[in-house]
């Protein structure tokens, strides 16, 4: 199974307590801050929602 590497590239401050909510989930707190997540229908809903905080790349 495939990971996908994920990046906060912008800042959470002033987003919806959502979004924020599921950047953290992700392990995502700073810019700049990287985590490896499974490739899932999961993850993938937690991407498309933050998609503008986020780069992927996949493993």
């Amino acid at each position: 199974m495939a990971n996908l590497k994920i990046k906060l590239i912008k800042s959470l401050n002033g987003r919806l307590e959502s979004h924020v909510a599921t950047a953290k989930s992700l392990g995502l707190t700073k810019i700049g801050g990287e985590t490896v997540q499974p490739d899932n229908p999961q993850t993938r809903g937690k991407i498309a929602l933050i998609s503008y905080l986020v780069s992927v790349t996949e493993e």
